[in-house]
């Protein structure tokens, strides 16, 4: 039940991001929904991979490269999901970023009231 909720939550971060960013896009959202699965599977699978591989330079960068990771991992989710486009990495970048902040909000919001 948790990880539908935590997909649901995912689509709906997407789904508010593409209406705030000019250079993202979603058609619908069961596609906002495709695109939270394929995240998250790219995340288990391909994300570890990148990590690894880019070792060096994410210790160089401190971490920052790390956020090109994420980028990465987001234009592979607009390149298997038709429906779903990012137009540049830089997009992709301050999507992933707003993505992780507002799934951190949501994510707190529904925490705060299972709580009560």
């Amino acid at each position: 039940m948790n990880l539908i909720i935590r997909l649901l939550i995912n689509a709906l971060a997407v789904i508010i991001l593409s209406y705030a960013l000019p250079g993202v896009g979603v058609d619908s959202f069961v596609t906002a929904l495709i695109v939270a699965v394929v995240l998250s599977i790219l995340n288990f699978l391909v994300k570890p991979i990148l990590i690894i591989l880019t070792l060096p330079v994410t210790i160089v960068t401190l971490g920052l490269f790390l956020l090109i990771i994420n980028a990465i991992i987001i234009l592979l989710a607009a390149h298997f999901v038709s429906g779903f486009y990012v137009s540049s990495i830089w997009w992709a970048v301050l999507f992933s970023i707003l993505l992780s902040l507002l799934q951190s909000i949501l994510q707190s919001i529904l925490t705060k009231d299972k709580k009560k």
